[in-house]
């Protein structure tokens, strides 16, 4: 399976690296090694992921990339990864950008 990002999920990926880099940029590549496992997973299991508690009749799921949460959609023999929040934050429901 391929992995993509969303121009949104991208964004909120990069803009939370950008962050935590200011504050710990040690931290800023723990997090990148996290989402490059993730990443990995997805590719060899996409469906490894859980439902989205917020939101459980939705078809996204979900897989944590501390202290984010991935949100993605497999569509084809794509996974489309829509948004990425903070753990503490309430997510929005996904916005698929993805069009299969």
């Amino acid at each position: 399976m391929r992995v993509r990002f969303t121009r949104q999920a991208d964004r909120q990926y990069l803009d939370g690296l950008s962050y935590i880099r200011t504050k710990n940029p040690a931290g800023a590549l723990t997090v990148m090694r996290r989402a490059e496992a993730v990443i990995a997973q997805l590719r060899e299991q996409p469906h490894s992921g859980h439902a989205i508690p917020e939101y459980p009749d939705m078809p996204h799921r979900e897989l944590p990339v501390p202290p984010y949460r991935f949100f993605y959609r497999i569509i084809g023999d794509t996974v489309w990864i829509v948004a990425v929040w903070h753990a503490r934050q309430l997510p929005e429901q996904p916005d698929d950008e993805a069009r299969g």
